[in-house]
C-alpha cells in the first residue's frame, strides 16, 4: 500500500491544515514507513495467540472502596491559608 502526495494533501485538506510542499514530501515519506512496517508486521504468525489490550499485565491500582469517617471541618481547614467559616477562601477568579 503506497500513500501519494495526493492523498496527504486530501487529508489535510479534510482536516483543515495548510501544509507546505517539503512537509507534504516528508509526511508521505513518513507515513509509507508506518504502512510498510504495518506490512511486515503482518506477515507475522499469530496463530494461537491470545488477544490482549495491553502489552504487560495491568492491575488494578486503586484501594478498595469503602466507607470511612470524614474529616472534622476543623480539621479540614486547619492547614487552609485563608479559612471563613467552616469554608476555604480562595481568590476571585470571574469579574
Amino acid at each position: 500500500m503506497k500513500l501519494s502526495t495526493a492523498d496527504v494533501e486530501y487529508v489535510a485538506k479534510l482536516a483543515r491544515l495548510e501544509v507546505s510542499e517539503a512537509e507534504k514530501e516528508k509526511l508521505t515519506a513518513q507515513i509509507n514507513d508506518i504502512l510498510r512496517y504495518i506490512d511486515q508486521l503482518n506477515e507475522l504468525d499469530t496463530m494461537g495467540v491470545a488477544p490482549m489490550s495491553h502489552a504487560i499485565a495491568v492491575t488494578n491500582a486503586f484501594r478498595e472502596d469503602r466507607a470511612a469517617q470524614s474529616l472534622e471541618p476543623g480539621d479540614a481547614l486547619a492547614n487552609a491559608p485563608d479559612a471563613r467559616g467552616e469554608f476555604f477562601r480562595v481568590p476571585k477568579v470571574i469579574e
